[in-house]
């Protein structure tokens, strides 16, 4: 294991930590961090609701709802000890995965900042000296899934080896599309890796890595449950919507989109260099990395209903007043003609994100006074660019006015002209059309340096049982950006279309909702420490108690809808008294962990466990503003705990079974926040996706064993316990995801012998039972106060792979 950045043997390690190995990650079909979503117990992985490209990762209900490029994640993820900034992109499969570790709780001195959750190291296979080798694996399944992961190792001399590796999967989404465009939910990847090894001395090794991946997807669809219930003075209840929904309470394996359905892509680059030098008692290491990010991901967000017979869906020829569209297509309507010009349609937009980043880190390690003390000192720099562009400006939200809707006269009565057309309509019974255009643009530039260290030092006591770890870090982090941001809502209206942007600002003027070149910037600096006591106490058994603190940057918030806290009252009514130009501050948490590990009966039985508390200060909360379909706001919260266990627990039976259980439990409460007003608000927030109970079971039994193959039967058991979809009270029943578990199986023939190699198939299916599980939930459409993206049903496949 590589937790605490040196090799050391997972029960020797003071941390709460899951590990996959490779033979692990091949019977649990693991080919990447979002395969893990329901293995570990206090880790959960969603996806983000309109970019199955991104992922958002928790542990210990400790993560991030939204992905901005001026927001960062509170759980690190690392690949071969490079971390990967942004979460757009998390979702790729690595070609030849080693091993996966999962660090459950605050990493502050060895990992750093954005580790307030946790981390997360995916380890790749190194090339080998050794011997020529080849692994093949082929897949095939439900929904025309097809996979090839290729690994070739070849040494070229004595201290050279090069690997390549490659893979390539594709397959068909779970929701079929039956208007036009493609199917929710299919992929499409290719990805290659080269890496290089060389061996320059008995002491010294160069490893370079070069991977490039590549993928075509289909995003999901939310299913509305339940439609709206209005809200007077809402944005999002200026559209009638309901029409054009389909709402069910159970999956629907079938939707409609209005406009056809866009495809999505994801590129990702990524260089990565290591050097090491072994001396007689010190080790020093440099990683330098450079990766580049680019995604466009296309989303629609619409009724699911499709058209109907007449209808048009960009507005051509008036016949679309009928119409519900939350989407990025083009616009041909009347109100286009204020947008693109006369007999102009607004273009087809797919949101960007483009992003760069490098990073150095020098690490020396060793030990000292006979073994008695163990270091590692190391030094980070960080340097990340990138834009995310969701413009020029287009369409984003039409359909018939909701002339129903409170206050909706009230709402634009003061507006010239506008007023006297409102009255005329709501007396005629005449329907109207609301047209809502936006063109976004976000630039940031992060700095972030760091030095650290960390001595584990064992005195001549109690027969050297005795460790105690000190561990510290400075952090400085320099962060900017830039907003540009155009939002334009027109009244299209039998004979003219009219600019109603101005009815919607608190301040009566159309610039409340346009950002020029609104530039922000932050620096922060923060000073961690960690303590560990771990004793002995017989042998392969020990017990550890730790203390750690560690910080999320603060960053800013593209989707407030105030320039600064001078602006007045937001969206919703309320003035916060801050805007996207004050940003949000830094997360603080200092946690405290009791634990236990060992190994008993002949190491047959392996237990570990750990109890932790953990205090945040100034915590990040990122909530919709009501009435809104795409404004937020995120506050330092003030305080917030939580409390928990986590137990791993490994069996050997016998020489032919093996049982592993997994179990954690977590209580989390927001203690204390407060309103504009100074008035307590800590009612008012709870945890995103904190789960109270979750569990995973699992049983490997061999059948038989022959000089021929070896038969064997693997059985998961996951659950996941109920869990908050939001982070505000008032939106719980609508954004709750219920309690659910999966139950997989895979049966297996392996090693028989084949041409000097060996080869298997492995016969396998995922959520046997066809569970119904929700994955997301949200609760600000236009069309629902309930809308969901049901997980992945019964799927099931064969694997074929050969060794040599």
């Amino acid at each position: 294991m590589t937790a605490q950045k040196r090799s050391e043997p997972l029960q020797e390690i003071p941390i709460s930590l899951a590990a996959f190995s490779e033979e692990r990650l091949d019977v649990e079909g693991i080919n990447g961090l979002k395969d893990i979503h329901s293995l570990v117990p206090s880790l959960t992985i969603e996806p983000f609701p309109i970019n199955n490209g991104t992922l958002r990762v928790f542990i210990r209900g400790i993560g991030i709802s939204d992905a901005q490029i001026t927001q960062d994640p509170p759980v690190g993820v690392y690949l071969d000890g490079v971390y990967i900034a942004r979460s757009t992109g998390a979702a790729m499969d690595v070609a030849d995965l080693e091993r996966i570790e999962v660090l459950r709780g605050p990493q502050g001195t060895l990992y750093g900042r954005n580790t307030t959750g946790g981390a997360i190291n995916l380890i790749t296979s190194r090339p080998s000296t050794e011997k020529f080798s080849v692994k093949q694996k082929l897949s095939t399944g439900s929904r025309n899934l097809f996979s090839s992961k290729t690994s070739i190792n070849v040494p070229i001399t004595d201290s050279l080896a090069v690997k390549f590796g490659a893979l390539f999967a594709q397959q068909d989404g779970y929701v079929d599309n039956t208007g036009p465009g493609g199917d929710f939910g299919g992929s499409d990847l290719n990805g290659y890796r080269i890496d290089l090894r060389w061996n320059a001395t008995d002491s010294l090794s160069v490893d370079y890595a070069y991977d490039r991946s590549e993928i075509d997807y289909y995003n999901n669809h939310y299913q509305h449950i339940r439609p709206r219930t209005p809200v007077a003075g809402s944005q999002a209840d200026l559209i009638n919507a309901q029409p054009s929904s389909v709402y069910a309470t159970n999956f629907q394996d079938e939707l409609a989109t209005v406009t056809p359905f866009q495809g999505s892509y994801t590129e990702i680059e990524g260089h990565a260099l290591t050097i090491s030098h072994d001396f007689d008692t010190l080790q020093v290491k440099y990683i330098g990395s450079y990766r580049q990010l680019f995604d466009e991901s296309y989303a629609d967000l619409g009724g699911g209903r499709g058209l109907s017979a007449g209808q048009d869906a960009h507005g051509i020829n008036n016949q679309s007043k009928s119409v519900f569209r939350l989407d990025t297509s083009p616009y041909c309507g009347q109100a286009a003609r204020l947008v693109a010009g006369p007999g102009q349609c607004t273009p087809l937009v797919k949101p960007i994100v483009d992003q760069q980043q490098w990073s150095h880190e020098l690490q020396l390690s060793g030990e000292l006074f006979e073994q008695r003390l163990k270091y590692i000192l190391g030094a980070y720099y960080f340097y990340e660019e990138a834009v995310e562009d969701n413009g020029p400006l287009h369409h984003q939200l039409s359909g018939p006015a909701n002339l129903g809707v409170p206050n909706f006269e009230e709402a634009f009565g003061q507006v010239p002209i506008l007023g006297g057309v409102i009255s005329d309509l709501l007396n005629t019974g005449t329907s109207i059309r609301a047209v809502n255009f936006l063109s976004q643009r976000y630039d940031i530039e992060n700095e972030a340096m760091a030095l650290y260290g960390q001595l584990t030092w064992t005195p001549p006591l109690w027969q050297d049982r005795l460790h105690f770890t000190l561990g510290l870090r400075h952090s400085e982090d320099q962060r900017q950006a830039i907003k540009n941001q155009q939002d334009i809502t027109i009244i299209e209206t039998a004979a003219v279309p009219i600019d109603v942007t101005a009815a919607l600002c608190s301040d009566g003027t159309a610039s409340c909702r346009e950002f020029n070149n609104l530039s922000a910037s932050q620096d922060f600096s923060n000073d961690a420490i960690s303590m560990i006591a771990a004793a002995d106490i017989a042998e392969s058994s020990t017990l550890y108690i730790k203390m750690v603190e560690a910080y999320k940057s603060g960053g800013f918030n593209t989707r407030d809808p105030q320039r600064d806290g001078k602006q007045g009252e937001a969206s919703d009514g309320i003035d916060y008294g801050f805007g996207y130009a004050e940003g949000f501050a830094p997360e603080y948490v200092t946690s405290y962990e009791l634990g236990f590990k060992t190994e008993l009966f002949r190491h047959r039985l392996r237990v570990n466990a750990d109890v932790f508390f953990s205090d945040y200060q100034d915590m990040q909360l990122n909530f919709i503003l009501a009435g809104t379909v795409a404004d937020t706001k995120v506050t330092n919260a003030g305080e917030a705990e939580m409390w928990g266990f986590e137990s791993d627990i490994t069996y050997l039976f016998n020489r032919d079974l093996m049982l592993m259980f997994s179990y954690a439990y977590l209580n989390t409460e927001v203690t204390k926040a407060t309103d504009i007003n100074g008035a307590d608000a800590s009612d008012q927030f709870v945890f995103f996706s904190a789960p109270e109970n979750s569990f995973s079971f699992a049983a490997d039994y061999t059948v038989l064993a022959r000089d021929w193959g070896r038969v064997s039967l693997n059985l998961g058991w996951n659950y996941l316990d109920e869990r908050n979809g939001g982070s505000r009270s008032d939106n719980i029943k609508n954004t709750e995801l219920r309690a659910y578990d999966l139950l997989n199986a895979r049966l297996t023939l392996s090693d028989v012998p084949l041409s000097g190699g060996n080869m298997g198939i492995a016969i396998w299916a995922k959520n046997i039972l066809d569970e119904e599980y929700e994955v997301s939930a949200i609760d600000n459409l236009p069309e629902a106060d309930r809308s969901v993206i049901w997980g992945e049903p019964a799927s099931y496949g064969i694997d074929l792979y050969y060794r040599f």
